[in-house]
């Protein structure tokens, strides 16, 4: 309703021989009907600093019309007239009609204490409000929508989940004499039945993470050979080791016997990888064998495509692509049936020994560099391409993924010999471990998948839990996680 109206309202009404609280009653009565504010912009009523509970409470007892208090029969003269008096308040409040004067039938007393009283609108209307956060402290309302108070929001809230705390410190630390410090080699591996292998100097011994018990499987000081390599099938009853004579002997560890001898290679086996009953060999003649245990030794796959001396085989989850490096700091990948790498990587700058396939997202693959590259890259493996990659700041001896997270571990040499846990695809560190004082060579994966064991120079066999327990629930949204889409 506009001030215009209003006006010409009071003057019909002053033009009646009435009463002034009969005039005011009238006026009050005419001007009570439900009104619209015209306004030039849009005013937003905000809550902070709002007492609902009074302003409710002083709008239903004290918005009534005079004709109303007059009808009332316990009503006295003087709340008649402190009802007249807040009309006029509320109608000068939310019409803003500029109303400076209140009835002269009151006395000067009560004039000044009605004219000095604060006014409490329902709504506050303000162009710019400072937000009041929801769990503020100062602010409790009584008509709150939940059954809980505003300080007991906080009960609600989702606890921010804690920090996985990896400890710095090795859970158990062994005595491995004569372990070689040699970049090439891969002297350390842990097998499915829990037993791990370790070739030091020219024995190859074994030792039982449930008893601790040590057993020696062989020795090979006889022949005046020594060993090179150590692999666990999957199943993990049988374990190969090369030699630095260029031989791939097959032992039962139940039985503890040889069951073969292969040759074919002219230089040491350096590297080894088991695909179901065949068996992957490199070697420093640059050359990968590929044979069957089952059949006769002549049944054999020559893989050439290194240049120097291979360092580094690991067969993809899938069981279908064997991924190589080598010195030349070539990364080659070969198929199941070709002779010839079906794909080649060339970025390292140096040796490629550190070679991991990831066991969550199909194709991905993650190679290392050796101390001229320093580099973790990772390849899809499906298409060809680069992924990403990131300098460690020193020389990658080995990698492993996690078997229930996207997260690896990736130990290193030159300078800083550490351990570093790794987060993918994001590449953030968890942890950084230390304590080896020689190069992290060697690197192998518990078979519950939460511990590893890191071999060194230093001749220490050194145990750690990096990994987490449970299970990464959370759907791979990789482009590379091809088998969980139906096409």
């Amino acid at each position: 309703m506009d001030q215009e109206y209003e006006r010409r309202l009071l003057r019909q009404i002053n033009h009646q021989n009435l009463p002034t609280e009969a005039r005011l009653s009238k006026f009050v009565s005419a001007t009570c009907s439900p009104v619209s504010i015209k306004s030039g912009d849009r005013f937003i009523p905000t809550r902070a600093g709002s007492n609902w509970s009074i302003n409710f409470h002083s709008a239903n007892e004290n918005c009534r019309s005079p004709n109303q208090i007059h009808k009332a029969k316990d009503v006295t003269t003087d709340s008649s007239k402190d009802a007249v008096a807040y009309a006029a308040l509320l109608r000068n409040e939310l019409l803003g009609a500029g109303i400076d004067t209140v009835p002269d039938t009151l006395t000067d007393d009560r004039r000044h204490a009605v004219l000095s009283q604060d006014s409490h609108s329902l709504f506050r209307y303000t162009v710019h409000t400072k937000r009041v956060p929801f769990d503020s402290d100062n602010e409790v309302s009584p008509y709150s929508l939940s059954p809980l108070s505003n300080k007991s929001h906080k009960l609600l809230r989702s606890p921010r989940k804690p920090a996985r705390k990896i400890s710095k410190i090795p859970f158990k630390v062994l005595d491995a004499p004569e372990l070689q410090d040699d970049f090439y080699l891969n002297l350390v591996d842990w097998s499915a039945g829990n037993l791990l292998s370790v070739g030091l100097g020219s024995c190859v011994y074994l030792w039982s993470a449930c008893t601790s018990q040590v057993t020696r499987l062989c020795d090979l000081s006889v022949d005046g050979d020594s060993v090179t390599s150590v692999c666990w099938n999957e199943r993990g009853s049988l374990v190969a080791v090369g030699t630095h004579k260029g031989y791939v002997q097959i032992w039962d560890a139940t039985g503890g016997r040889k069951l073969s001898s292969l040759e074919g290679h002219s230089a040491r086996v350096g590297a080894l990888a088991w695909n179901g009953e065949q068996l992957s060999s490199g070697s420093r003649d640059r050359v990968i064998l590929q044979r069957d245990v089952r059949t006769p030794p002549l049944a054999e796959r020559r893989l050439q495509g290194h240049r120097q001396e291979v360092c580094g085989l690991k067969w993809s989850p899938d069981h279908q692509h064997l991924a190589s490096g080598g010195n030349d700091n070539k990364l080659l990948v070969w198929n199941s049936s070709s002779l010839l790498p079906v794909q080649q990587y060339s970025d390292h700058l140096a040796a490629v020994k550190a070679i991991a396939w990831s066991p969550h997202q199909h194709g991905l693959l993650v190679s290392g560099g050796g101390t001229a590259d320093r580099c973790l890259r990772f390849w899809n493996t499906l298409t060809g391409q680069a992924l990403q990659s990131t300098d460690t700041g020193s020389q990658v001896c080995n990698l492993a993924w996690s078997k229930h997270a996207n997260e690896l571990v990736s130990t290193h040499g030159y300078s800083q010999n550490q351990i570093l846990v790794w987060k993918y695809p994001s590449l953030t560190q968890v942890a950084k471990l230390t304590g080896h004082s020689y190069r992290v060579l060697y690197l192998a994966v518990s078979p519950d998948g939460e511990a590893i064991v890191t071999g060194a120079g230093d001749e220490t066999l050194r145990f750690w839990n990096v990994f987490s327990k449970t299970r990464c629930t959370k759907e791979s949204k990789s482009v590379l996680n091809l088998f969980t889409r139906i096409r």
